[in-house]
C-alpha cells in the first residue's frame, strides 16, 4: 500500500484532504474497481465466494456480518489482498440497540427528550462498532400518519417537527463529534422520501405527494439530518407521483445534492433498484442501473445491478464514467471519515462491548420515559398497603422475544427482563399469581381464560399485560385492524367483571383503535416494545417510584376507520360540530339530521387520545400565553411566555408544547403546529417559567414549491400539555411599513 490516500492523519483531516485524497483514489482506480465499490452485498462468513469477490475489487460494503473475527478477516482481505487496500465497510440494520434494545423508535419519540434519544444511539453505536459495525441504515425519518403502516413502529410519529428534533438527536448519537472514532457509525436517514404515506397504509405501495406537501411535511426531517451531518441517506421503496425513488433525479440529486449541498452517500434499499422493474418504471435491470446511476444511488443494496450492467452502460455511452466517479466518491469520502483506512480492524481486546451497567440503565430510563399513562382511575401507583396480592395476566406478561419490538436482529432474548420478573423480584414471588390467560397476542381460544378469572378473584389487583407480538408491526407487517388482536379484549372484559381493579399495559409497535376496551380498564399504560429493560421500567413506574411523562407522538384512534389521523389537519368548509351520532339518529330520519359537517357517524370527531398528552401521578397548570409584542413584522421573533406549575402531591417530569396557528393564507394552514417543546422537572408547588422563541422560520410555510414566505395575518399560539388544549394568545404578521416599524 502506497500514496497519500493510505497514509492519512485520521481524524485531523479536513474535507478538503479528504477530497484531495478521494481524488487522487478514483484516478489510480479501474472502472471494474470503481463499479465494485458501488456493489453492496450480505455477509454470508469467511467464504469463497466472499472472499473472492473482495479480491476482485468487486464489493465495497457489506451488511449483516457481525462476527468480529469474521469482520477482521474479510478486511484484511480487502486490505492486504487488493491492488489499493480499500477497505469495505460493514453495515447492519442497527434501529433501536444492537445487543442493549431500547424502546422501538416509536416509543423512544414517545419520552419527547432529545437527550435519552440521543445516548441510546450512542449506546448503540459503542455496542455495534465493537463488532466491527460502522453503519447503521437509521434513523428513520418517514413521517406516519396511518397506524395501519407497519414500519410506524421503526419512526418518531405523525409530526414533522417532532421528527426533526429526534432525528437530529439520533444521528448525533450515532456519529457523535468525530466520526472517525472507531466506536462510531454512519448514520443513515431514510426513507427519501415520503414512505410512511404509503397508499392505504399498505407497506412498499405508491404515494401521490404534490411537491408542497412534500417540501412542508415529509421533506423538513431530512433536511434537519443533512444539516446535522448525518453520512448517509437511503432511498425509499415507494413512487412518488410515478417516479420511484431510486430513479428520482429531482428528488436525490436536484433537492438533496444541488439545493441542500448533501455531500454524503446515498444507498438503495434492499433491491429497490431492481424494483423498478414491477414498478413499471424500467423495462430491465440495465436500465434500472441507469436510471439509478443517473438519479444519484451511490450504492446498490443486493440488486446486483451495477456490478452486472454499469460497465456495459459506460462501454456504450449510456452512462458517463465521470458519472461513476461522482458515486465513487461519495463512498470512498465516508471510508475516509470513518477513519477506515487509518483503522480499519476491529480491536478484538475490547470487542464485544455488550449489556454494560450503563447501558442497561440507560435502556430501562428510556423506558420510564417512553410508558404512557393514558387512563387511571385510581388503580395506580400500587398501594403496598392494600394491595397483598397481584394477579399478573395476559400474554406480554413474560414475552421476553416480543417485547423487544420490531428489528432486533441482535436481540438475545435471555438478557430480556420482563415484567413478570420484574414484578416477581420487586414484590415476592409468592405475591404474584401468574396466569398467561393467552400464550400469545394473536391467539383467540378461550381455553386460558377461566384460570385467569380465578387468579383475578383472588388477587387485590390485576396487572393485564396486552398488546402486539413483535411479528405484527415493522417492514411489510401492516394491519387493516388495529383493535386488540385476538381474544385479548375478551379477556380484558372477564378481568373487568370480577370487580378486581385491572391496570391494563399494552406493549404495541403502533397505537391501537382502544375505544371498546377503555372502560373495561381502571388505569391504562401504554408502552411501545420497549426492549431489554422493559420489565424493570414499567415495575418502577406501576409501583410509583418513576413517575410517568410519556406523552403520545402519535394520534389514537377510537377506530381503525378513522386512519389516517393526526393532529394537524387542515379545517373544512364545514368542521365537526352538533354530531348526531349513529346510535341517536331516529328511523327514518332526514338527510341533513346530522348537521351536514365533517364527522363520523360511529366515531364521532378527534382522535381517543390526542397527539402530545399523557398524564401522570401529579398534576400541572399552565398559565395562557403571554407574547412580547401583538404585532410584529415578517423578519421578527416573538416571545412567548407561560408558568407551569406542579399542583399535585409528587415530583413529576412534564411536556410544555409550543403551537401555532396561522389562520388565514395563500393556502389554507393546519389548525395547530408543533414549533417547540421542552421536557423538564418540578417537585410539588414548584412552577418554571417556560420561554420559547418564533422565529420567521417557523412561521413561514411553502406557497409554492420554490416559494416559503411569512404572510401577514392573525396568528394563535399555545403553550399546552398536548395538542388539543390550552387557551391561545393571539398575534399579528403586519407588512413591513414605515410607520408600523417605527413603533
Amino acid at each position: 500500500m502506497s500514496g497519500c490516500c493510505l497514509s492519512t492523519m485520521g481524524a485531523s483531516m479536513t474535507d478538503a484532504q479528504i477530497d484531495s485524497c478521494v481524488v487522487d483514489m478514483i484516478g489510480r482506480m479501474t472502472l471494474a474497481e470503481k463499479i465494485g465499490q458501488l456493489n453492496q452485498l450480505s455477509g454470508y462468513g469467511y467464504a469463497p465466494d466472499m472472499i473472492g469477490s473482495i479480491r476482485d475489487g468487486a464489493v465495497g460494503s457489506i451488511l449483516n456480518e457481525t462476527d468480529p473475527e469474521v469482520v477482521n478477516k474479510l478486511q484484511r482481505e480487502a486490505v492486504e489482498n487488493t491492488r489499493l487496500g480499500i477497505p469495505l465497510i460493514f453495515a447492519r440494520d442497527v434501529i433501536h440497540g444492537f445487543r442493549t434494545i431500547f424502546p422501538i423508535p416509536l416509543g423512544q419519540a414517545a419520552s419527547w427528550n432529545r437527550d435519552m434519544v440521543e445516548e441510546g444511539a450512542r449506546v448503540a453505536a459503542d455496542e455495534a462498532s465493537s463488532v466491527g459495525i460502522r453503519w447503521t441504515f437509521s434513523p428513520m425519518l418517514d413521517i406516519a400518519r396511518d397506524a395501519r403502516w407497519g414500519r410506524m413502529a421503526e419512526g418518531f410519529g405523525e409530526d414533522t417537527y417532532l421528527t426533526s428534533e429526534l432525528g437530529v438527536a439520533m444521528v448525533k448519537g450515532y456519529q457523535s463529534d468525530d466520526l472517525s472514532a472507531p466506536n462510531t457509525m454512519a448514520a443513515c436517514a431514510k426513507h427519501f422520501a415520503g414512505y410512511g404515506a404509503a397508499e392505504s397504509g399498505r407497506d412498499y405501495n405508491t404515494t401521490w405527494i404534490p411537491e408542497i406537501q412534500l417540501r412542508e411535511t415529509y421533506l423538513p426531517p431530512f433536511k434537519a439530518a443533512s444539516d446535522a451531518g448525518a453520512a448517509t441517506f437511503m432511498c425509499s421503496f415507494n413512487d412518488i407521483c410515478g417516479v420511484p425513488s431510486s430513479g428520482n433525479r429531482h428528488l436525490l440529486q436536484e433537492i438533496l445534492r444541488d439545493e441542500w449541498g448533501f455531500d454524503g452517500l446515498m444507498v438503495s434499499d434492499w433491491g429497490s433498484i431492481q424494483q423498478m422493474i414491477p414498478h413499471g418504471y424500467s423495462a430491465d435491470l440495465s436500465q434500472a442501473a441507469a436510471q439509478a446511476a443517473d438519479a444519484g444511488v451511490d450504492v446498490d443494496m443486493e440488486s446486483y445491478a451495477y456490478i452486472s450492467h454499469l460497465n456495459d452502460l459506460v462501454t456504450a455511452g449510456k452512462v458517463s464514467e465521470a458519472r461513476v466517479d461522482s458515486l465513487v466518491a461519495n463512498v470512498l469520502r465516508l471510508k475516509y471519515r470513518l477513519g477506515l483506512f487509518d483503522n480499519p480492524y476491529v480491536d478484538m481486546a475490547t470487542a464485544s462491548r455488550f449489556y454494560t451497567a450503563g447501558n442497561l440503565d440507560a435502556a430501562r430510563r428510556a423506558v420510564e420515559e417512553s410508558a404512557i399513562l393514558l387512563k387511571n382511575a385510581g388503580a395506580l401507583p400500587i398501594d403496598k398497603s392494600k394491595v397483598k396480592k397481584i394477579a399478573v395476566i395476559g400474554p406480554m406478561a413474560d414475552a421476553p422475544y416480543d417485547q423487544a419490538g420490531t428489528w432486533s436482529f441482535d436481540l438475545e432474548k435471555s438478557h430480556s427482563v420482563t415484567p413478570l420478573a420484574a414484578l416477581e423480584a420487586k414484590y415476592g414471588k409468592k405475591n404474584i399469581i401468574y396466569v398467561p390467560g393467552l400464550t400469545f397476542s394473536r391467539q383467540c381460544t378461550t381455553d386460558g381464560f377461566a384460570k385467569a378469572v380465578e387468579a383475578a378473584q383472588k388477587a387485590d389487583l390485576v396487572l393485564y399485560f396486552a398488546g402486539e407480538e413483535a411479528v405484527l408491526s415493522g417492514e411489510a407487517h401492516c394491519r387493516t385492524d388495529l383493535t386488540l388482536p385476538g381474544a385479548q379484549s375478551d379477556l380484558l372484559k372477564e378481568l373487568h367483571a370480577t370487580g378486581t381493579p385491572v391496570v391494563m399495559v399494552i406493549q404495541a409497535g403502533r397505537p391501537l383503535a382502544l375505544r371498546d376496551d377503555v372502560d373495561n380498564a381502571d388505569a391504562i399504560v401504554y408502552c411501545f416494545h420497549g426492549g431489554t429493560m422493559t420489565g424493570p421500567g414499567l415495575t418502577n413506574l406501576l409501583a410509583g417510584e418513576v413517575n410517568f411523562s410519556g406523552r403520545c407522538p402519535v394520534s389514537f384512534p377510537r377506530m381503525s376507520g378513522q386512519v389516517p389521523i393526526y393532529y394537524n389537519r387542515k379545517n373544512t368548509g364545514r368542521p365537526a360540530q352538533g354530531m348526531t351520532l349513529i346510535d341517536e339518529i331516529p328511523l327514518e330520519a332526514g338527510q341533513t339530521s346530522t348537521g351536514c359537517t365533517s364527522y363520523y357517524l360511529d366515531a364521532g370527531d378527534g382522535p381517543l387520545f390526542p397527539f402530545g398528552y399523557g398524564l401522570s401521578y401529579t398534576t400541572f397548570a399552565y398559565t395562557d400565553p403571554v407574547i412580547s409584542a401583538t404585532e410584529i413584522t415578517p423578519d421578527e421573533n416573538l416571545k412567548v411566555i407561560c408558568t407551569v406549575t406542579n399542583t399535585g402531591a409528587v415530583e413529576g417530569a412534564e411536556v410544555a408544547q409550543l403551537y401555532i396557528r396561522d389562520h388565514v393564507g395563500k393556502l389554507i394552514r393546519p389548525v395547530r403546529e408543533l414549533r417547540g417543546f421542552e421536557k423538564f422537572n418540578l417537585k410539588p408547588g414548584e412552577s418554571r417559567q417556560v420561554t420559547f422563541t418564533l422565529t420567521p422560520d417557523d412561521l413561514a410555510f411553502f406557497t409554492s414549491p420554490t416559494t416559503r414566505e411569512v404572510e401577514p395575518g392573525e396568528f394563535s399560539v399555545w403553550i399546552s400539555s398536548d395538542s388539543n388544549s390550552g387557551n391561545p394568545a393571539t398575534f399579528n404578521i403586519v407588512a413591513a411599513t414605515p410607520d408600523v416599524a417605527s413603533r
